[in-house]
């Protein structure tokens, strides 16, 4: 076993310390430290590798390949930065039930995730309309810190949100059953229980449904600029010069506070049950415990409203839509592509070294991507894959992707959720002014609607990696192949 190089307390990853299996993987072997039960793959290039190795990031990962009772592998996706415990970009795999659950290896934004829609109307007819469109899109979505939505719960409602997810939204004439179709899970995890979060929780949740929140979250208008699958894309609905729509939010501050709240339960569960962590932020429970299972259940609560709130927030894009373009050639209500979380402990089957086991994969900033034959896809999808949705940094393109089958050995199944951090948001704000940015970015001909100049100087392009060249590294590695490219046209941001 190499020397460790520690710095700070904290265990450093070298570039020499790395194993390179082919030109976009890289793995950390378990002899690098005595306590790793598993070892570490990391997808990047040769710059990719070296933003990943510029933080904590790496090091992360040897401390949840230490976590028990994991398999395969952990893996790391090249939009790698540091997070809470494990790395955002980070996935792993428990055995069931003898493994652990880890609620900082969910997150804090649970099914935080994407939705894209698609529309027929061209983006040339649509120019004179794009500030009107912008306007009312930021109008109907309420976003910002704690923003409140149109939505208002009684206590029973808000449980059958936490209950019946997208099916809600469904009854309450918020969706279609093609929506439905076109979302993860069909927008419902089985099990949730909101009973198991608490009223905190509750409280915080309760009013913010429809709305999107602040931070990384954005709605955005796209135009279709490239089509590299045309197949597939016909199947999606994306139109090369036809409008889209991005929404990127989760389940706001209900999720964040169940998040809380077990990490801090979690702190004697790990005492109790004798379990040795090298990160404190790694709290975990045996996945087949009291303590597991309540979270599990309290974890899906939270993705079922997240599930509600993108359905809800596409309601209000759709009814946006027509204001503005009425019944204009072309206005037809926008066509749910997918709808994919990044945030999420899943009950999957995989194969790992020749056998199939049932293993809770923990995505963390890592989204699902399922090949062809899925028997969780619509019909229509089952014979191209799951759509995997990457969007950009504001004021960059984003992509459409679609999973490969070759991929359940690479990574359980799968990719990276977007382009990843290289600056934090403090210093993001530190060196970028929002009142300036705004004015580059239309001037680059993209409408801004923000509530907070310091909000957005955080979520700058510059602040992020070149998310074209994090899906080209996933698409050399064999994780998702390219459909389709957007590039933004208007941002509506808290």
């Amino acid at each position: 076993m190499p020397p460790l190089n520690v710095e700070g307390g904290a265990m450093m990853i070298r570039k020499q310390d790395l194993q390179r299996i082919d030109d976009y993987v890289w793995a950390i072997p378990t002899s690098f430290h005595p306590e790793m039960n598993v070892p570490v793959w990391i997808f990047a290039d040769e710059q990719l590798l070296e933003d990943a190795l510029g933080d904590l990031s790496l090091t992360q990962g040897v401390n949840v390949a230490c976590l028990p009772g994991l398999v395969g592998h952990v893996a790391i996706m090249p939009d790698v930065h540091q997070g809470y415990g494990m790395p955002i970009g980070g996935v792993m795999a428990a055995k069931v039930p003898e493994g652990i659950i880890s609620p900082g290896a969910v997150g804090y934004d649970i099914n935080c995730g994407v939705r894209v829609l698609a529309s027929s109307i061209e983006y040339q007819t649509a120019i004179p309309y794009l500030n009107d469109l912008a306007s009312t899109l930021y109008r109907n979505c309420p976003s910002g810190v704690g923003k409140g939505g149109s939505l208002l719960l009684s206590v029973e409602e808000f449980e059958r949100v936490c209950r019946q997810g997208a099916r809600w939204a469904l009854a309450q004439g918020y969706a279609t059953k093609e929506d439905l179709e076109r979302t993860e899970e069909f927008g419902c995890l089985e099990g949730a229980d909101p009973t198991q979060a608490s009223q905190r929780a509750k409280q915080r949740g309760k009013g913010q449904l429809g709305t999107l929140g602040a931070g990384n979250h954005f709605l955005e208008v796209d135009v279709v600029e490239e089509v590299l699958d045309s197949e597939a894309a016909t199947v999606m609905g994306l139109q090369k010069g036809c409008l889209a729509v991005q929404i990127h939010c989760g389940s706001r501050g209900f999720g964040h506070q169940i998040c809380t709240d077990y990490v801090h339960d979690f702190q004697w569960a790990v005492i109790n049950y004798g379990i040795k962590l090298r990160d404190r932020e790694l709290v975990c429970a045996p996945f087949d415990s009291p303590e597991g299972q309540a979270y599990l259940a309290a974890m899906k609560a939270a993705a079922n409203y997240a599930f509600a709130n993108r359905q809800a927030l596409a309601y209000h894009a759709r009814r946006s839509f027509q204001e503005v373009f009425g019944t204009q050639a072309g206005a037809e209500p926008l066509r749910q592509v997918y709808d994919i979380a990044h945030n999420m402990a899943k009950i999957e089957n995989h194969q790992i070294e020749g056998e199939e086991l049932t293993v809770c994969v923990h995505r963390k900033g890592a989204t699902r991507a399922f090949g062809p034959g899925f028997a969780g896809l619509p019909a229509e999808y089952r014979p191209l894959g799951q759509p995997v949705l990457v969007p950009g940094s504001m004021g960059t393109e984003s992509w459409i992707l679609l999973g490969t089958i070759a991929n359940e050995e690479l990574s359980f199944g799968s990719s990276c959720h977007g382009a990843g951090r290289v600056m934090s948001r403090r210093q993001a704000k530190r060196t970028i002014r929002g009142d300036r940015l705004r004015e580059k970015l239309e001037q680059q001909g993209i409408n801004v609607h923000a509530g907070s100049m310091p909000g957005l100087a955080e979520e700058a392009p510059q602040a992020y990696k070149n998310v074209s060249r994090v899906v080209e590294t996933v698409s050399q590695a064999g994780i998702a192949h390219k459909v389709a490219r957007l590039r933004p046209i208007a941002v509506v941001k808290g």
